[in-house]
């Protein structure tokens, strides 16, 4: 797992154990959860491939069979400690310095805004305009989450 050194998650991804909590919320050989930054949502997850990856199709057909198992178990770990609703997924990939694959787990809040809900949820990720989790209210989720899913299949 060689890290390409402009990509943000591959810096992440080369030194897991100095991470905080919230950049690790859950790692196994293919993955690696993190609470995402910037973020006016407690309980974003981001799901990162622990190896650089800028396509879907780059995947592996191991990462890729542990991709949706994954998926499912943050939803049910974010809907058990968040009481969200349901959860979004989404993939992009394409800021700067972030061309490396990783989904976005979403907890939609049973109280989010309707002008925030489907793809527009993306305005409480980079809104400077809204207050951001803060790194104490992440590690207290991350410690949480990582409670949940060690309980969890």
């Amino acid at each position: 797992m060689t890290p390409e050194t402009d990509c943000y998650s591959c810096q992440g991804n080369a030194d897991i154990g100095r991470l905080p909590l919230r950049e690790r919320i859950a790692v196994d050989e293919f993955w690696r959860v993190a609470h995402a930054f910037d973020s006016a949502l407690p309980g974003w997850l981001v799901l990162l491939p622990r190896r650089h990856v800028i396509t879907i199709a780059e995947l592996t057909g191991a990462e890729a069979a542990s991709l949706g198992t994954w998926q499912v178990r943050l939803s049910r770990a974010l809907r058990t400690v968040t009481k969200c609703r349901k959860t979004y997924v989404a993939q992009f990939a394409e800021a700067e310095a972030f061309a490396h694959v990783h989904f976005h787990i979403v907890p939609r809040p049973v109280d989010l805004a309707a002008e925030l809900r489907g793809p527009r949820v993306f305005g409480l990720l980079g809104a400077n305009d809204r207050p951001q989790v803060t790194d104490a209210a992440m590690d207290k989720l991350a410690t949480e989450l990582s409670a949940q899913l060690a309980t969890s299949t």
